[in-house]
């Protein structure tokens, strides 16, 4: 960040008085442009014992499997942003159950969250997507899954068949060198 976006002037990377971090503070008007953790939402659609996974058709990770999530909007809730990104990139509906999983992509400023679902219209591939398909457990493609925090989700939803009503919490971190 070089500029206040309230005023336009520089800014400066410092401690706010009374604050416990670094901040983006405007050498100006003093605004203080605080940077926090994006929220990620998503589901894990099952039907008939099957689970509905979505080849990317954007970046990044173009050409791998990813459970159906996305960015929340604004004006949303957790629950309305899973089955949104679900109609986005698959075309379906779904019935959203429960959280089950919550991972801490620190590195990325973002915290994930998966719900369960069931599967509950057709499916097709959206603007996002390459294709779409259902997957039993042992065909999942594990080698070709996008995102740590997807294959994370679907480890604990087979682990507990998304039935123990149970969230798992896992912190994800670039390994330090």
């Amino acid at each position: 960040m070089k500029y206040c976006s309230v005023c336009g002037q520089t800014v400066s990377w410092k401690m706010p008085e009374s604050d416990t971090h670094e901040r983006w503070i405007c050498d100006s008007c003093g605004h203080i442009h605080y940077q926090n953790p994006i929220p990620v939402v998503g589901c894990v659609p099952e039907r008939d014992g099957k689970i509905l996974l979505c080849k990317r058709a954007i970046e990044p990770r173009y050409g791998k499997w990813t459970v159906p999530a996305g960015f929340m909007e604004l004006g949303e809730s957790t629950v309305d942003g899973a089955a949104r990104e679900t109609r986005e990139e698959a075309c379906a509906e779904v019935e959203v159950g429960h959280l089950f999983a919550v991972v801490d992509v620190i590195d990325a400023g973002q915290v994930h969250f998966f719900y369960t679902a069931k599967l509950i219209s057709d499916f097709s591939p959206g603007a996002e997507s390459l294709e779409c398909r259902m997957f039993a457990e042992d065909e999942i493609p594990w080698d070709e899954i996008a995102f740590h925090s997807g294959r994370y989700a679907l480890e604990k939803y087979f682990e507990d068949r998304g039935q123990n009503n149970v969230t798992h919490v896992h912190e994800l971190r670039r390994a330090r060198s």
